[in-house]
């Protein structure tokens, strides 16, 4: 291979997409440039990019995506009300684009004629990894290491990566599989792989269980703009700044942890835990929003647009026409979408306690039980005529055919 062709590794600086770089570098040769997206995992980004190099990476190029990741990622998904087989609020899901979109700059810029990732093939994040390719940058060849490697545990990894010199640290075994950002943490692997088990106290990082919350609730309160969260408790702050005070508020509630068996794309099912707790509370204060201010028709066709919303990121389409048709449609949902909803914090629940808009439909008028002037009870007869017509035209025909018979 040419020494002067490149390729751009999605570096996380785990053991995998390090033991990778040396591979890729024998394997295909050229220079190996590797690409880590910050989006608030809480890694030390200058120790990730220092190993990245120990491992043999020509550069380590690392990009600051927090800002991008919660305004342009997370939070069109919230809009959406977007959540996968009920409970899944899509973290991951929605993270490989972000990271794709910065793999495909990053390979411009360094003239790649390829790039490369650490998903092996049981997963979906290679879908989502290459379907983000595909859709930026046709022209640019893929490599998927563990569809090709002959490693096939950590085991075999941390040997090869003895081997090469790549610096593993030596710690005991983490039974988990996690990835965490902003948004989220979910943990796969060990003890979680069995359905039948409950996920052990040691799982936990961004929340604590409900037992061991304050016995105390806390009220918060969550203002927005056109479906989008701008302040919390009346100071107005970035949508990372949000989404941090609410993951430290609401996880000390062991708020937003579920355990999921999901349907992967690629076929099987799989168990997971994940921790969404600040994402868990805005989903609440939304849907308290939208409940108060869409109607009934837009309401309702929105809970289908959700589902397919849900599929197509999960599923990795992120970068297609349909996901951006959608995006128009609850862009369009969302302009009413402004007020203050308060949120009631209390050992594993967010619960929207109170809400109010400008654009409220709520009439008090025409909703209370007591005496009003504004609506007419005898108006009602003549509806549920009209609406029980068919009905009645119905069961007038299967009497005459009773009869004939």
């Amino acid at each position: 291979m040419n020494a002067d062709r490149c390729i751009v590794l999605a570096y996380s600086g785990g053991l995998d997409t390090s033991v990778a770089i040396p591979w890729l570098a024998e394997t295909y040769g050229g220079r190996i440039v590797a690409m880590c997206c910050d989006l608030g995992q809480g890694d030390d980004m200058e120790a990730v990019r220092a190993k990245a190099l120990a491992s043999g990476a020509a550069d380590c190029v690392v990009v600051d995506a927090k800002d991008e990741f919660v305004r342009d990622f997370a939070f069109p998904v919230l809009r959406a009300g977007a959540v996968y087989e009920e409970k899944y609020l899509l973290g991951t899901s929605f993270a490989r684009p972000c990271i794709a979109r910065h793999l495909v700059e990053v390979a411009r810029r360094e003239g790649a004629y390829a790039v490369a990732h650490g998903a092996t093939g049981k997963g979906n994040d290679q879908v989502r990894f290459e379907l983000g390719v595909k859709a930026l940058a046709p022209d640019l060849q893929v490599i998927a290491p563990w569809r090709e490697w002959p490693i096939r545990s950590r085991e075999d990894a941390m040997a090869y990566a003895e081997r090469k010199g790549v610096p593993v640290p030596v710690t005991p075994r983490q039974p988990y599989s996690r990835d965490q950002n902003l948004w989220h943490i979910s943990h796969e692997g060990g003890v979680l792989e069995d359905p039948a088990q409950s996920a052990p106290e040691d799982v936990l990082r961004m929340s604590v269980s409900p037992e061991k919350a304050p016995a105390e609730a806390e009220m918060i309160s969550i203002a927005w703009e056109t479906g989008i969260p701008v302040a919390v408790d009346g100071e107005r702050l970035s949508p990372v700044g949000v989404l941090q005070t609410l993951n430290a508020r609401a996880g000390r509630h062991g708020v937003g942890t579920v355990s999921l068996v999901e349907n992967r794309l690629v076929g099987m099912k799989s168990r997971g835990v994940y921790e969404t707790p600040g994402g868990t509370v805005l989903y609440e204060a939304h849907r308290a929003l939208e409940s108060l201010v869409l109607d009934r028709a837009t309401a309702h066709f929105k809970e289908h647009v959700a589902l397919r919303y849900a599929e197509l990121v999960y599923d990795g389409f992120w970068f297609t026409p349909l996901r951006e048709a959608l995006d128009a449609f609850v862009n369009q949902t969302q302009q009413p979408v402004t007020g203050e909803v308060r949120v009631r914090l209390y050992r594993g629940r967010a619960d929207a306690v109170g809400v109010e808009s400008p654009y409220s439909l709520y009439d008090a008028t025409l909703a209370t039980f007591g005496a009003d002037v504004s609506f007419r009870h005898e108006d009602a007869r003549g509806f549920i005529t009209l609406l029980g017509l068919p009905l009645q035209v119905q069961a007038r025909l299967r009497e005459r055919l009773r009869e004939q018979s």
